[in-house]
């Protein structure tokens, strides 16, 4: 199996292309625009035990927004956090009313000068957004709301993969701030957004832009007429459970109609991670945790193009899952019927909270996603100091699943 170094070393063209116009954006900015993800932070200091303790987690690990929205919508800035608040004890309490939980990201107090998207997301999506704001009505800061999953929630929050000086971060460490009548604590999850999905390695060039030739290609193909239309919404016609947009009934997902298009086309390029053409692209290591460290990477979980444009695929829904390679006697790999970003475990406790989100599973090759562990725990990995909630440690061994 080819190695992570090895294949960022021989996918330099991509590298190159796909820089281009994420440096473009920096440039704009007035800032200098770096090639490699910034550089690595040293370990925050440890966190002295209080009465709140607060674990942060994005849903899927990677989000992916646009740098251009004048012609086509793949996909808009949407983040969603959450957390979950635990009060220490000897029997802590998930905690869902009595305190507030509120959200910002230190190096990112506005998007709007960042990106057209505010221009377009009328056409495109029917609302008039203030800047600043997303689809669902959140900002930049704001507070998190309880769930009946016992975690707090914010959703599309238009977080970009650039910071108020310029400077390209797709890791940004967001600042989620509980208060309550005992006392505040703070924690630092990463908000991870990407704008390097690109498909300038097939299209555009001569004059054309990367999206007036996608929609040029499509109409020739199918006889529609959307470069007459733009700007376009792939949604719109093409169901999309990421957007809960149910597209129009005798046409393929969104998902089907690119894996299923590009499957052949993709593999003619000799790329050693045919995902990373798009997944958001080789730089931004969608995949970044302790299986790629491993040497498990994208197709090993969910398999190639082709079986991912499997017309009995959900997207979305149809996913991978922890008990499908792991096992352990009297441990439980996610919820029956769950995936894990939605699964809870020992005692109520969210699966990502303590493993970290999809795609970056703890210790993380990046350096920022390592942070809440470092600053919980003093050492990376998967939270397992048990008096980081308890206030002494338990006389019974770890359970892990949800009923025990």
């Amino acid at each position: 199996m080819t190695s992570p170094r090895s294949t960022r070393a021989r996918n330099a063209a991509l590298a190159v292309a796909t820089f281009g116009a994420i440096g473009l954006m920096a440039m704009r900015l007035g800032g200098s625009p770096t090639p490699l993800a910034p550089a690595p932070k040293g370990p925050e200091p440890l966190t002295p035990p209080g009465p709140y303790v607060a674990f942060g987690y994005n849903d899927l690990g990677m989000h992916c927004s646009q740098e251009d929205y004048s012609e086509i919508c793949i996909l808009p800035p949407f983040n969603t956090m959450r957390v979950q608040v635990l009060r220490r004890g000897s029997e802590p309490d998930i905690l869902t009313e009595d305190v507030t939980v509120s959200y910002r990201i230190p190096g990112q107090s506005r998007a709007a000068d960042k990106s057209n998207f505010w221009t377009y997301a009328e056409p495109l999506f029917g609302v008039a957004l203030a800047p600043d704001v997303g689809l669902t009505g959140h900002g930049l800061t704001g507070n998190l709301t309880p769930t009946p999953q016992n975690h707090w929630e914010v959703t599309g929050i238009p977080a970009l993969p650039v910071t108020d000086s310029g400077r390209l971060d797709p890791y940004q460490l967001a600042e989620i701030k509980v208060t309550g009548e005992l006392g505040t604590f703070i924690a630092r999850p990463v908000v991870p957004v990407s704008s390097e999905m690109s498909c300038s390695l097939c299209h555009g060039g001569n004059g054309v832009s990367m999206a007036g030739d996608i929609l040029a290609k499509h109409d020739a193909a199918h006889g529609t007429t959307l470069v007459d239309q733009k700007p376009v919404l792939c949604a719109s016609c093409h169901a999309d459970p990421a957007l809960g947009a149910d597209g129009a009934p005798f046409l393929p997902n969104l998902s089907k109609a690119v894996h299923g298009k590009h499957a052949d086309l993709v593999g003619g390029l000799g790329l050693d991670n045919e995902c990373y053409a798009c997944h958001p692209g080789i730089r931004t290591q969608c995949q970044r945790d302790i299986h790629l460290a491993n040497g498990v990477e994208c197709i090993d979980c969910h398999g190639d193009m082709n079986a991912v444009a499997d017309p009995n695929r959900i997207p979305w829904t149809t996913l991978p899952k922890c008990g499908d390679c792991h096992s352990r006697p009297g441990f439980q790999f996610e919820q029956p019927g769950k995936l894990f970003k939605d699964s809870i475990g020992h005692g109520g406790v969210h699966c990502a909270a303590c493993h970290g989100s999809p795609h970056a599973i703890t210790p993380t090759i990046t350096a920022a996603d390592n942070t809440q562990a470092l600053n919980l725990q003093g050492h990376t990995g998967v939270i397992n100091t048990c008096t980081v909630c308890h206030t002494q440690t338990p006389s019974e061994s770890f359970f892990h699943s949800v009923d025990d």
